[in-house]
């Protein structure tokens, strides 16, 4: 018996590897299946509420192993498993990863509009509230092309994350 297609099999092993994965603390970023000569290529991205360190990423692996040794026959043949965690270039493309680059740095495009940069306030499953240029404006994901978290040398000033603790937001032109 051989086992399914790549897009196929990623799409059955998604929930089994959700499900082990969430009873253990972790979130499913993404899976993907690819053929690495005789042997598949299962590659499990992995997030946690705080982030997600290396102890946390064996962890993981060991979860997502075990879940998949129960469900060898979705497989069906040699497999290398490579689970990782999200990198600080992932694109913001969720509620709970706006949720988790809270008072974050983000570079953000939206359509017809230049790339501009803002720090995340509070945000719920439609949007969130960005400071920028001192002013704080809440955005809607669906405005939002494109959002990655920007690396920061320094600390941030204190003046901008204690703007972000206060509820007071303009919505955003449109």
């Amino acid at each position: 018996m051989s086992s399914p297609p790549r897009g196929e099999l990623s799409a059955q092993l998604a929930p089994v590897v959700r499900e082990a994965l969430e009873a253990a603390g972790f979130d499913l970023d993404a899976l993907d299946v690819n053929q690495a000569g005789r042997r598949r290529l299962v590659k499990v991205v992995v997030d946690g509420e705080d982030g997600i360190g290396l102890d946390e990423v064996a962890e993981a692996s060991r979860v997502v192993s075990a879940a998949l040794d129960a469900h060898d026959h979705l497989i069906n043949g040699p497999y290398t498993l490579e689970v990782t965690s999200p990198g600080v270039d992932r694109p913001l493309t969720r509620p709970r990863h706006w949720k988790r680059a809270h008072l974050r740095l983000v570079k953000i495009k939206q359509a017809d509009l230049p790339e501009w940069f803002g720090r995340v306030g509070e945000c719920d499953e439609t949007g969130v509230e960005l400071l920028h240029q001192g002013e704080l404006r809440r955005v809607e994901y669906r405005h939002i092309e494109r959002a990655v978290m920007e690396i920061e040398f320094k600390q941030p000033p204190v003046e901008e994350l204690a703007r972000l603790t206060r509820k007071a937001p303009k919505e955003e032109p449109r």
